[in-house]
């Protein structure tokens, strides 16, 4: 099979919050996808091996920032290849509570959550959230997985679910 069909699918990227011991935390994603709208809910895939998947179970709140085609690259390195277990994350990235969470302020919009169901596979867990608050930053253009591939020219990191060994 040639896994690269994987990103022909339309993926975004965004930058996956919530909390750790009352300081912020996250991660980058790029599977987010809408379920339903009547209630709003969203469904976020987490590596099992990303802290932020930990911390979301503890504390049963995420939140996503949706980032743009003008967002600084370097969220991406920051939020995706390192863990938030060793570092802070959030050191010198501007954010604000939005729904009793942390989301970046770099972004084209933000939404937030509560868990209300999760679903374990071989290495990833699907989070169910029912949106508690969200918003659109600005008119930018979200910064599609395609577009952060072949623009940014950037790498999956090894917890991606779309990651492809070289």
């Amino acid at each position: 099979m040639n896994k690269n069909v994987f990103r022909q699918l339309s993926y975004g990227v965004y930058v996956i919050t919530t909390w750790k011991e009352g300081e912020p935390t996250g991660c980058i994603a790029n599977s987010v996808m809408q379920i339903t709208s009547s209630p709003a809910t969203i469904a976020v895939s987490i590596n099992h091996d990303n802290y932020t998947n930990h911390c979301i179970k503890e504390v049963e709140k995420f939140a996503v920032s949706i980032l743009s085609e003008k967002s600084d690259p370097s969220l991406i390195g920051q939020f995706g290849f390192q863990s938030g277990k060793e570092v802070n994350k959030f050191e010198g990235v501007p954010y604000e509570v939005k729904g009793f969470l942390p989301v970046l302020k770099d972004g084209c919009g933000y939404i937030t959550c509560k868990v209300i169901d999760k679903m374990e596979t071989a290495t990833h867990t699907v989070f169910l959230g029912e949106v508690t608050e969200g918003d659109i930053r600005n008119q930018e253009e979200p910064m599609t997985y395609g577009y952060y591939h072949k623009v940014v020219k950037g790498k999956s990191p090894k917890n991606a679910p779309t990651y492809i060994a070289e």
